[in-house]
């Protein structure tokens, strides 16, 4: 009789690859290819990343966002141009024109602005919140996907 037993190791988190630490003000342009990049300070401008892109808490980016995977448990305000999923968390703020492949607000997160969702087909489906409302948990469903659609 074995006394520990073999449990399977859950993934790792994927890595951080550049980090924007608190208390840091970046103001201009950041490309980051496939990298990932965590903002916990305050970034001003513009972000091209054909990765994941994470505002933590207490993050701030002001500007736009063209990235593959967005992730949001921070604030950000601008344009954003996400082309998987945008995912929007509990302590996360969104404000501005969205544009995603995917949408997923998890109850607590606010989304205001203007959502537009691309399909496979390329259709556009828009969403549009108003100044002081918020998209919560309570989105739509998309068929056969856990995400929720704008």
């Amino acid at each position: 009789m074995s006394m520990f037993r073999n449990k399977p190791k859950p993934d790792p988190a994927p890595p951080i690859h550049s980090l924007l630490g608190k208390e840091v003000l970046f103001k201009g342009e950041i490309h980051t290819a496939a990298q990932s990049l965590r903002i916990e300070g305050t970034v001003e401008g513009i972000i091209h990343s054909a990765g994941e892109v994470s505002i933590a808490p207490g993050g701030l980016v002001k500007g736009t966002i063209l990235a593959k995977h967005l992730i949001v448990t921070g604030r950000a305000e601008g344009v954003f141009k996400i082309s998987d999923c945008l995912e929007i968390h509990g302590t996360g703020y969104v404000e501005g024109d969205v544009e995603v492949g995917s949408l997923v607000v998890d109850e607590g997160g606010t989304l205001q602005g203007v959502c537009t969702r691309r399909d496979r087909s390329g259709a556009h489906n828009t969403l549009t919140v108003a100044k002081g409302g918020s998209l919560s948990g309570a989105a739509p469903v998309a068929s056969g996907t856990g995400d929720a659609q704008a």
